[in-house]
């Protein structure tokens, strides 16, 4: 595989893992405006003609967590919460295979709406499975521990 300093340029984060410099671009400026919105109580940047313009405390934080997640050297995807999901895109969000999702599908435990002879699983649907499987995966560690428990005191 060519060296990240090798790929094109107009090839994004959504498609590659950032560069050591990215890396550290991201870092430091996830820093950088974390202190700012501390001392200033939200963030400051310059818009056109060189007015101020403020970014809200709550997107700002939605910046600080972007640049967090390119600073951990991860590839970054942007989805509105309301967006409607290609099987092979939900599978992918899932690390899951396109059959498996389907099954699961098939099962109704992630809810879809059909789109001429395709699926379409809605994001919020799709955030809904997950947090339920890491519960049940949750609960089954602590029950699993509480039978340790229980057989180390028998």
């Amino acid at each position: 595989m060519a060296d990240t300093a090798e790929r094109p340029a107009q090839s994004g984060l959504m498609e590659r893992p950032p560069t050591p410099e990215e890396i550290d671009s991201a870092a430091h400026a996830a820093t950088a405006i974390a202190v700012a919105m501390e001392l200033d109580g939200g963030l400051k940047v310059s818009g056109e003609n060189g007015d101020p313009v403020s970014i809200a405390p709550e997107v700002g934080k939605l910046i600080i967590e972007l640049l967090g997640h390119v600073s951990n050297g991860n590839m970054v995807t942007l989805v509105p919460v309301g967006t409607m999901l290609t099987t092979q895109q939900a599978a992918d969000m899932l690390n899951v295979s396109r059959p498996h999702l389907t099954k699961l599908l098939k099962e109704g435990k992630i809810r879809f709406e059909e789109v001429g002879k395709h699926r379409r699983v809605p994001l919020m649907a799709l955030m809904q499975y997950r947090e339920e499987k890491e519960r049940r995966q949750e609960q089954a560690m602590r029950d699993l521990a509480r039978l340790g428990q229980e057989f180390d005191n028998a």
